[in-house]
């Protein structure tokens, strides 16, 4: 998984990553070894990815949330530390590689304490393989640029977030 550690190295040197932010993970393993969403997946692949993502974790302090697949309706697994009640809710599931994405399932039986929640509004995120993380980001999302486009054969999308701007033709976005 070299490319995925080029991949994260590209955005830490963009502060892509900051402190205290969830990041939102989304990855068909099967994807990236080149085969049919939910067809394949791969424990193995799965360790590769967790295992840059956690040296990332360690090295910025950014959380990352790890969606689950369409069989659990997408939920997220995070560490409880980072589990807010007033924004999120638990729900009951264990994530298992058919019904729950492989690198879910690894990152559940990784993590310090892991709980589900149903959906995050997410500062950013990192799609691997299109598992569509977008109802799980803040509005509005702003696509990042970057040299490194695919995950082994998956393609990849990274995305950040900015506030909304509301108001009308007389709305300010900043002080003089």
């Amino acid at each position: 998984m070299e490319n995925f550690r080029q991949l994260l190295q590209e955005l830490k040197s963009k502060s892509f990553f900051v402190e205290g932010e969830l990041c939102v993970i989304g990855c068909s393993t099967s994807e990236v070894q080149g085969d049919r969403i939910g067809t394949s997946g791969s424990l193995d692949v799965a360790k590769a990815l967790y295992d840059a993502l956690a040296d990332i974790q360690s090295e910025t302090g950014v959380s990352f949330a790890f969606q689950g697949c369409e069989h659990i309706n997408r939920a997220l697994t995070i560490e409880r530390e980072a589990y807010n009640p007033y924004t999120m809710e638990l729900v009951s599931v264990v994530p298992d590689t058919h019904a729950g994405g492989s690198l879910a399932t690894y990152a559940y039986r990784h993590m310090n304490d892991p709980v589900v929640v149903e959906f995050i509004r997410a500062d950013k995120g990192i799609d691997i393989g299109q598992t569509l993380i977008g109802m799980h980001l803040k509005h509005v999302a702003v696509p990042v640029r970057c040299k490194t486009k695919q995950v082994g054969d998956a393609i990849v999308t990274v995305a950040t977030s900015r506030p909304k701007k509301i108001g009308g033709e007389r709305a300010k976005y900043q002080l003089d």
